[in-house]
């Protein structure tokens, strides 16, 4: 037999003998990334022995590779190989199978805990709030101080997630009210009842449009109500001992706001009714302070707007900021209308 011969026998003898084990192992392509896995991990952790691993990668060679040159043309005995297979499979066993069954049966004991048993009815141990169309909760589902800080007797729910589109529930003790820049379009009678502890109500930078008129008649205490930056047309009926009422920036109209609205409230000082479209000046208590009627409509006023047009020994003391800029009315016409007045009304002279 020639040379070339020889060795033509001897690769294909190497070739059977490498493979000769593989059979009754059927490993396939998803096997060798396995095993490739576990003796890359154990050549890393150095668990086995160095002959151990050098067989391993040995028979990873040879299964996995169709090149039978790949293992440094060194053969393992039959005994060796089996051994070596037969750790590899524990290996695979330890690393692979067993955790997975562990996993599994964890799996269905943990679905069948959960099974409700026949005849048992479960109950959530809380009551879930209400949900809205897209799932989240309605604000006004949810307790006041879980959306609001609640804090002393001060409620605080400015810019609430999500939305705030009524007056939240109120604590006993409340207050000082700030709900401001919300989305709040009404006021009902039922917001403020049985709420006499409350003394500032601040709404302002809301949607709100409506106010039922016996909304805030029921707070003998409340001093400061703050309405500015809605979409108000009309006023309620004032609460007697108020001393600050804003409403700047609003859509009120004469026929809105009743003459006498502001005349019996004997301790009002701050007025502010700037930026709405009123074309006439109400009544004001003597006790004013300050009144903005800035950026309105009004067109005329009388002497007695804020003077007593009968008497000229009339001082009108209290009252030393008027503001009525913006307005179309040119002030110097009407000289008499601010004789009792310490300080001449901001507004257009010439």
């Amino acid at each position: 037999m020639t040379a070339r011969g020889r060795n033509d026998t001897q690769y294909n003898n190497h070739k059977w003998s490498s493979r000769s084990f593989i059979v009754p192992l059927g490993l396939n392509q998803s096997w060798c990334s396995v095993l490739s896995y576990v003796v890359a991990q154990e050549i890393v952790s150095q668990k086995y022995s160095g002959s151990l691993i050098k067989s391993g990668w040995k028979i990873f060679l040879l299964t996995c590779s169709s090149d039978p040159n790949l293992a440094d043309g060194t053969l393992l005995s039959h005994q060796q190989t089996e051994d070596t297979m037969m750790q590899l499979r524990t290996l695979i066993f330890t690393y692979v199978i067993l955790p997975w069954i562990l996993s599994s049966a964890a799996k269905d004991e943990f679905m069948e805990a959960r099974k409700p048993k026949p005849g048992v009815v479960t109950y959530p141990d809380y009551e879930e709030p209400a949900t809205d169309a897209a799932g989240d909760p309605k604000a006004d589902e949810l307790p006041t101080c879980l959306l609001c800080v609640c804090l002393s007797g001060s409620v605080y729910c400015e810019e609430v997630s999500p939305e705030m589109s009524a007056v939240p529930a109120l604590p006993k003790e409340t207050a000082y009210l700030y709900a401001r820049f919300n989305k709040i379009t009404r006021i009902r009678n039922s917001d403020f009842a049985d709420m006499a502890p409350l003394r500032r109500i601040d709404l302002s930078g809301n949607l709100i449009s409506e106010i039922e008129d016996g909304a805030f008649s029921k707070l003998p205490d409340l001093e400061e109500l703050i309405l500015a930056e809605n979409k108000l047309t009309r006023l309620p009926i004032m609460p007697t001992k108020l001393v600050t009422f804003n409403a700047n920036f609003n859509k009120l109209k004469t026929q809105g706001v009743k003459a006498t609205a502001f005349k019996k409230l004997t301790r009002l000082s701050y007025l502010y009714l700037g930026n709405n479209e009123l074309t006439a000046v109400p009544q004001l208590p003597e006790s004013l302070n300050v009144v903005h009627l800035q950026n309105n409509k009004i067109s005329t006023i009388t002497d007695e707007t804020f003077c007593k047009g009968n008497t000229s020994y009339y001082i009108r003391t209290n009252l030393y900021q008027v503001r009525l800029d913006g307005n179309p009315i040119q002030l110097s016409k009407h000289p008499n209308s601010f004789i009792c007045l310490e300080t001449l009304p901001i507004g257009w002279y010439n």
